[in-house]
């Protein structure tokens, strides 16, 4: 039999992610990131269903076996993660972004603590209730891994919901920059529930600080250098490939100093896209800097939500873990309303970001494809197949059920603030 290739692979997904597309937008008419993961979804029970009534066939083990070819985790986290972040971020007005600069910095480390610890005690409870006990060490690996938003799923939502500009900037650049902060607070929480470390103040201050500090300044360092490589010339061919080199170059180079790649590339993305644009780039380089870009970060993203969906296969359904999966939805959104909730009244008299923020911020902080990729890091054992099970059902919730409602809600938010005066 032929040996899948990384290639073969690379081809069945695009194949599958435009052939479901193309069904998605002739028949189910669905945003394209949340008809896909409902398609991949959809095909994957199908599969699993089949298996159960036909006991000779073996379609969901060649279907996890190419899954595990694949490794989500590290096609995510080592390889389409730079260039998502860096093409969010480009799309991010430095200007009404530097408006919610308290709100940003905020939520992207006080609230991702705050609700780490929050997610971690309360699922240590409802495990206790549902009989599938889980350390408290390893629920708050549970509560680092699906406190942060994810990048890829806001910034597809964003790119569909109406909201003020400064707010829009706001939601983008938590989800931006809470994403690097989550998966450094998740590897010192491993590290601590696997017994690598113990934990102390020191040690996770020090990690913090190399993980987040130096992936700013490594950030700030390419995107100077892609900002003044494309200012000294005027050919679009060559800027193209230097914001290219910028995103693999770099996140190449933070993997081996050991900082974070997610905040270097965010931080990168903003200087290109904003700094570079107005500066750097003739109207000729910057229509095909931004062509560019806007195709990556659409086929990648079509890919991401298709693996999201696809991926259930490599779940263990135990009804015990599918209970505590639902009751979790409820802790991580009661999290987040605490997390968003208690800065932003601390911070009303500093900033006021109006009616929109705070249900915008709490029903649009979705979980996605880092969240799963994390999840699949996990050290296999049992524990692993329980925090995957119930991370994977509170991604499909927020992709799906707050994906697809966050414009609806903001219209009808928007509404009533209009009609208010009149009542």
């Amino acid at each position: 039999m032929h040996e899948l290739t990384a290639f073969d692979a690379a081809s069945i997904l695009i194949v599958l992610a435009a052939g479901l597309g193309y069904l998605n937008y002739r028949i189910l008419k669905l945003p394209v990131t949340i008809g896909l993961t409902v398609m991949g979804t959809l095909a994957s029970l199908l599969i699993v269903i089949y298996d159960h009534l036909v006991p000779s066939s073996n379609l969901a083990d060649t279907m996890g076996n190419f899954l595990a070819d694949i490794d989500f985790s590290r096609t995510l986290m080592e390889g389409m993660l730079s260039f998502l972040l860096f093409a969010g971020a480009m799309h991010v007005s430095w200007a009404h972004m530097r408006r919610g600069a308290l709100p940003i910095m905020v939520f992207s480390t006080v609230g991702v603590l705050l609700s780490t610890a929050i997610v971690g005690f309360a699922f240590h409870a409802a495990s206790l209730a549902f009989s599938v006990p889980v350390p408290l060490a390893w629920c708050m690996v549970l509560g680092a891994l699906i406190s942060p938003t994810d990048p890829v799923s806001v910034m597809a939502v964003m790119k569909r919901a109406a909201m003020p500009e400064t707010l829009q900037a706001t939601v983008a650049g938590e989800s931006l920059f809470n994403d690097g902060i989550g998966v450094v607070v998740f590897t010192i929480l491993i590290a601590i529930a696997t017994g690598t470390e113990t934990f102390t103040w020191s040690y996770a201050l020090g990690h913090f600080a190399q993980e987040a500090l130096g992936g700013a300044v490594l950030g700030l360092v390419i995107g100077w250098i892609g900002f003044t490589a494309m200012k000294s010339i005027d050919e679009y061919n060559i800027e193209v490939m230097i914001s290219l080199a910028v995103v693999m170059g770099g996140y190449s180079i933070a993997m081996a100093l050991h900082v974070s790649g997610p905040v270097a590339m965010a931080i990168a993305g903003l200087i290109i896209g904003n700094a570079g644009m107005a500066h750097a780039m003739s109207d000729v380089t910057r229509d095909y800097v931004v062509k560019f870009w806007a195709l990556v970060d659409e086929i990648l993203n079509a890919v991401l939500f298709l693996l999201i969906g696809l991926e259930v296969i490599a779940l263990d359904l135990e009804p015990a873990y599918l209970l505590l999966a639902i009751s979790t939805i409820a802790i991580v959104l009661a999290a987040r309303v605490i997390s968003v909730g208690v800065p932003l009244v601390a911070m009303k008299k500093a900033i006021d970001m109006g009616p929109l923020a705070f249900p915008t911020l709490v029903w649009g902080g979705l979980r996605g494809g880092i969240s799963i990729a994390l999840a699949l890091a996990l050290p296999a054992s049992v524990i692993r197949s329980e925090l995957l099970a119930v991370t994977y059902v509170v991604v499909i919730f927020a992709v799906i059920v707050q994906g697809g409602s966050i414009s609806r809600l903001i219209d009808y938010i928007k509404t009533r603030s209009a009609t208010a005066p009149a009542e």
